[in-house]
Formats: C-alpha cells, sequence, structure tokens
C-alpha cells in the first residue's frame, strides 16, 4: 500500500528531528517537503541531501512547489504567531494541519490520552513538550480518584530551547495549563517551565503533583501511572519514571491552600518524577523536550492514515 505523503514548516532543530524520524521509522508516511524561511538551515541542506524537496519561501513557496498537491498531511513547527496564517492557508487548500505549535487552534491531542479522539479534525494540536510528557500522568491519576488541581514542573536544557520555544513562553504556560484540564481531567491545572543552564546539558526532568479527594486509592493510582508510563515508552523509549510514585496524606488539620482555586483541601498528594532521553535521531539525547514532541506528533498522524484507511476499507 502506498504510504501518504507529508511537509513539515519548519527546518529548525523539530521539524528536522520529525523529518528524520518519518523516513527511517514511519511505514505509512513519506515525506514530500521541508520548508523554511533560511536557504542556509541545517535542516534544509539535510533534507535536499536526503532528495526530499525543500522551499526556503516559507507557506507560500509550499503552496507553489510541485509536490503540493499530493501532499495530505502538514506539520507546522514554526510558532504560534505564524501559525494562524499556515492554518488559513492550508485548510483552504484542504490539507489535514498537525500543529506543534502552542497556537492552540485544533483540539489538544495527547497520545496515550485521547489520541483516537480527533483523527476527522482539519487541525490537531500537540500541546506542548511539557505537556505530552506530563499530561499522561495527570490522566493516569485521574481515571482512578479525580484530580482536584494538577501542577507540572518541566525543566529543560537551555540548549534544547531554540527561538522559536523561548517566543513562545507564556504560550507555553497557557497552552500546557489548558490541556491539564481539558485533557488531564484536572479541575484545576498550572504548568511551569525552567531552562536549566547547566553543563553539559541535563536530559529533560518532569515533576507531576496531583492532589485527589481523601479516599484516594494509593495502590490503584500507582498501577495506573505505570500503565500509562509503559503506554508513552512504546513511542518514546527514553521516557520513564526516576523513583517510585510518592503519596502524602493531608488531614483536615492542615489542609492544603491553593490560592488559584481560593479554597483549601484535604487530601491525597500524588508525586510522579520523570525522565525524558530523546532517541537521538537528530536531536542530542538530552533534548528529551523535543524528542517526545516530534515522536508524539508522528504518532498522531500515523493513526490519522490508519484510520482513514480502516474507513475506507469498511
Amino acid at each position: 500500500m502506498s504510504k501518504t505523503k507529508v511537509a513539515i514548516i519548519g527546518s529548525g532543530n523539530i521539524g528536522t528531528d520529525l523529518m528524520i524520524k518519518i523516513m527511517r521509522l514511519s511505514k505509512t508516511l513519506e515525506m514530500s517537503a521541508l520548508v523554511g524561511v533560511d536557504l542556509e538551515s541545517d535542516g534544509l541542506k539535510r533534507a535536499a541531501r536526503l532528495g526530499v524537496a525543500t522551499t526556503a519561501a516559507g507557506i507560500d513557496g509550499l503552496v507553489g512547489m510541485a509536490e503540493f498537491p499530493g501532499i495530505d498531511i502538514v506539520f507546522d513547527a514554526t510558532s504560534a504567531a505564524a501559525h494562524a496564517r499556515h492554518d488559513r492557508v492550508l485548510r483552504a487548500h484542504g490539507k489535514q494541519v498537525i500543529d506543534l505549535t502552542p497556537a492552540a487552534i485544533g483540539p489538544y491531542t495527547v497520545p496515550p490520552v485521547n489520541g483516537h479522539a480527533n483523527l476527522d479534525e482539519p487541525n490537531v494540536n500537540m500541546v506542548t513538550c511539557g505537556g505530552q510528557a506530563t499530561i499522561p500522568i495527570v490522566a493516569a491519576v485521574n481515571r482512578i480518584s479525580p484530580v482536584i488541581y494538577g501542577e507540572i514542573v518541566a525543566s529543560i536544557a537551555s540548549k534544547s530551547a531554540g527561538p522559536g520555544t523561548r517566543a513562545n513562553i507564556d504560550e507555553f504556560t497557557e497552552t500546557t495549563s489548558k490541556a491539564i484540564e481539558s485533557v488531564g481531567g484536572a479541575r484545576r491545572g498550572k504548568a511551569i517551565i525552567v531552562l536549566n543552564p547547566a553543563e553539559p546539558p541535563l536530559i529533560m526532568r518532569d515533576t507531576i503533583y496531583c492532589l485527589c479527594g481523601e479516599a484516594a486509592d494509593t495502590a490503584a493510582i500507582e498501577a495506573s501511572v505505570l500503565a500509562m508510563v509503559a503506554e508513552v515508552q512504546s513511542y518514546v523509549p527514553g521516557y520513564r519514571l526516576k523513583q517510585k510514585v510518592q503519596f502524602e496524606r493531608i488531614g483536615g488539620n492542615q489542609k492544603l491552600r491553593i490560592p488559584e482555586m481560593g479554597e483549601s483541601f484535604a487530601g491525597v498528594k500524588v508525586s510522579v518524577f520523570l525522565e525524558v532521553e530523546g532517541a537521538a535521531h537528530y536531536l542530542p539525547a538530552y533534548a528529551g523536550n523535543l524528542d517526545i514532541m516530534t515522536s508524539a506528533a508522528l504518532k498522531t498522524a500515523e493513526r490519522i492514515v490508519e484510520h482513514r484507511r480502516a474507513r475506507v476499507a469498511a
């Protein structure tokens, strides 16, 4: 069966890593074009060496390429500001869009949580790298005991944060916080990102705190978290727990006050500590934050293709 042709807008770290993943790993997707704005970018030069069509004229250059009519899915790995126009242009041409920016025009999509829910949408949003790493854990806790409050801290190597990431810090925190609620299931969510300048660069670390009710079943929560970690590892092998899931009971005589919610709560605090090591297809292994983003986007695109084929077969 022929592969589905795809294009990537953005020839930086994320776009180039995604291109290499598609070419090395995918049995259903075919790289058709890589789009950038800098003719001298390493991504465009690498794509040309690999036989992939390229343009340095941005979205307009893509639309004008001979390959464009045969492309079905377009990944956008640029910026939240640029994505709004890209989405309008691509939808006008009937292309399905997978958004790797925090623009959040389409529904939030996290493969192990709601990966099958948005396959017919014209635009799906991959949240953020921190969201892809942490929201599965919030959802794993929430499916056992409702999460009253979920807070995540994503610490990434400063060297792995390119200009796009740095320009979108505000969008990162806002988008991730919303997705902790709408996808993860928390009543209230909060996200913090830390750019760590340490040398040598450190692997991505994520801390997830969830507050559940007093009747929360800690054994069931731990089992659910472990099952979720295994599911994420199926497409991000470097995703792992750093230690056992931690629990702390907060009694009625020492309630936890959450200013954002204006209330105090008794219950069970769940703490999960993760590490995400990248597969080093293009990026260094410490850039697990980018690796989990491109891996999630690849997983989503392959599911879209499988969904289309199943619909045709039916």
